[in-house]
């Protein structure tokens, strides 16, 4: 379907790009992307995929906005505090862009709805705050062949990686996932969450647009995919590195 000379105007800036162009613009209107967790990192991947036009974004989450939430989420305002976070993210991205389809999926995921609700979607983006969750989206992710863009944050420290696991990479060997990464649930009490230790606001900005790009380059093609790579980022001295990560097989 030709693109309407609305959204020729809307998303001009992306067709002028030789990596993206009408094509690449029309398959972000193509794709369906799942963000798990509508919160700090959700929040700036959710709104920079809905500003670029991507056709169906689904939101996993089942809280509900509180006040000390608005330091970093920015899909939500002072007036949705009390409401469920699904709902308002979803008002806002719909405000910013009637192109998208937003879906509100306010439910915990769970061994029974992870790997269904997971396959019916292109892309999968985790911004979860908890490591059992970012082990069943990575198990789903990797059973149903679904890209998955992970990140992370805790006070002033970020991290993001792509996993395509079902791939093989250059040497033949299989590509990472999450476990490779994290290979075994950590004590509780062993990694303070952001609640606890907490975490600057402009962070999860950095690295939930990131998270976007990433997103961006796996629907269009564009670049080169961070699949089998660690990008961390040091925001205190403004320190970026990236780690090759590898499968380990005796796991």
């Amino acid at each position: 379907m030709a693109l309407t000379g609305e959204q020729l105007e809307r998303y001009a800036r992306h067709i002028l790009l030789k990596e993206i162009g009408g094509p690449g613009q029309q398959a972000l209107l193509n794709a369906r992307v799942l963000i798990i967790g509508a919160g700090g990192l959700g929040s700036p991947a959710a709104l920079y995929l809905a500003a670029a036009g991507v056709g169906t974004i689904g939101l996993v989450d089942d809280d509900i906005v509180s006040l000390s939430n608005l330091q970093r989420q920015i899909a939500h305002t002072t007036a949705a505090v009390g409401e469920a976070k699904t709902s308002s993210a979803a008002r806002t991205l719909t405000a910013l862009n009637p192109d998208t389809n937003v879906v509100a999926h306010e439910e915990r995921l769970t061994d029974s709805n992870a790997e269904p609700l997971i396959s019916s979607y292109d892309l999968v983006l985790d911004g979860c705050d908890n490591f059992e969750t970012r082990f069943l989206v990575n198990d789903a992710c990797t059973a149903a062949h679904v890209p998955l863009v992970s990140g992370a944050v805790g006070q002033f420290d970020g991290q993001l990686a792509v996993f395509r696991a079902w791939e093989t990479l250059d040497d033949g060997s299989p590509s990472p996932n999450y476990r490779d990464l994290v290979p075994d649930m950590p004590p509780p009490g062993s990694v303070p969450t952001c609640e606890e230790a907490g975490v600057v606001g402009a962070l999860t900005g950095v690295i939930g647009s990131m998270m976007a790009m990433e997103a961006i380059k796996e629907i269009t093609g564009a670049g080169t995919s961070l699949a089998g790579n660690l990008l961390l980022y040091d925001a205190l001295d403004t320190r970026i590195r990236r780690v090759k990560l590898r499968h380990d097989s005796k796991r």
